[in-house]
Order: C-alpha cells, then sequence, then structure tokens
C-alpha cells in the first residue's frame, strides 16, 4: 500500500450553511452534484456514477459545519470531509475540502473537487 497526500482546497460559495449542508450532507443533495446517484442506509451512502457504485461511511457530521466519511474499500485511514467555512467579518461562506490522493494523483483529485464545486454552484445558484 503505497502513503496517500492529505490534501485540503477551498471554494467561496455564495449560500447560507444551512442550505449548503443540505446539499453536503444528504442523498438528494449530493446526487444534485457530487455523484449521478446517492443512497444511504444509516451511516453508510452509496454513490452512483454510471456504471460504478462506491460506498462510504459517514464517520462525523455536525450540522451546518461539516461531514465526514470514508470510502469503505480503502485500507488505510483516509477519509474526505467537507467543512462549511463562515468569515467572522465579512461573512462569506466557503467550503474547505479535506481529501487524499496518491502523490501522482493530488493535481488530478484536485481539479475533480473543482469541477464537482462549479456544478454544486451552479445547482445553488452561486457565481
Amino acid at each position: 500500500m503505497s502513503d496517500k497526500i492529505k490534501f485540503e482546497i477551498e471554494f467561496v460559495i455564495q449560500s447560507s450553511p444551512q442550505l449548503l449542508y443540505q446539499y453536503i450532507s444528504t442523498p438528494s443533495g449530493l446526487s444534485e452534484w457530487y455523484a449521478d446517484n446517492v443512497n444511504s442506509r444509516g451511516e453508510i451512502f452509496t454513490f452512483i456514477w454510471d456504471d460504478s457504485e462506491e460506498r462510504a461511511k459517514m464517520l462525523k457530521r455536525k450540522s451546518d459545519e461539516f461531514v465526514k466519511f470514508a470510502w469503505e474499500e480503502n485500507d488505510d485511514d483516509s477519509f474526505f470531509e467537507m467543512r462549511i467555512i463562515v468569515d467572522e467579518i465579512t461573512k462569506d461562506v466557503s467550503l474547505f475540502i479535506i481529501d487524499f490522493a496518491e502523490e501522482d494523483e493530488v493535481d488530478e483529485a484536485k481539479m475533480l473537487w473543482s469541477n464537482q464545486i462549479s456544478d454544486l454552484k451552479q445547482v445553488l445558484g452561486s457565481k
């Protein structure tokens, strides 16, 4: 097993934290932008893209703040987290992503997140 590298990226999103949280924490919200379809049974979420299906366990969540998932097939401690940050002064809302990827796939993973967040912004009507 090769070690994955942790990376973090931040996206400014014009949305209320409450609305944004619905899109990052619920199967219906996630299927609007993250995957073609998302189902859940308790803490296990099934993400479906075209012909592939992956399962992740929701490890933690805090309403209007963050969700943390781990892919079931991972044999390491990697996870992905989506955290909502509100700037105390400007009240700007950001979505802070923490994820892991193989060293030679970090740029590709960041690009994938950028594309998905672009879809999220479109769904939210954010710029």
